[in-house]
């Protein structure tokens, strides 16, 4: 994805500025919420290896296939707890809309949890609303 357009996350940044960096490593997610911003910009945009590799070891599936028949369209962080930058857990609350190939639309909510070990934010699991 282009680092000048805009972030699929819904911040209102540049994906330069907000979810690429950490999609390329160079910068790590800070908090809880950031990371599971950088998680939805990597399903919106496909990056399947980056979601495996921001899944906490003990609960990450061996594979994931994304379904490219759906289309991600915009995030809404509904609440968050904990998670901040000198925690070692949190959880988000969240609201994913998407439209799947044949036009229908949808909304996936969801309450994740993330743990941080060593300095880096995971993504552990969560209840699907």
């Amino acid at each position: 994805m282009d680092g000048t357009a805009r972030c699929p996350c819904s911040s209102g940044l540049q994906y330069g500025e907000c979810c690429g960096p950490i999609h390329t490593g160079s910068a790590p997610a800070p908090t809880a919420q950031a990371l599971m911003r950088s998680r939805f910009s990597a399903f919106a945009v496909g990056d399947a290896d980056y979601l495996l590799e921001s899944w906490h070891p003990s609960t990450r599936p061996a594979d994931l296939d994304l379904d490219a028949d759906t289309r991600w369209l915009r995030l809404d962080v509904v609440s968050t707890s904990a998670g901040g930058p000198f925690d070692d857990r949190g959880e988000v609350a969240f609201e994913a809309r998407y439209r799947t190939a044949d036009g229908e639309r949808g909304v996936l909510r969801e309450r994740s949890r993330f743990v941080r070990e060593h300095g880096r934010w995971y993504y552990l699991d969560g209840d699907v609303d």
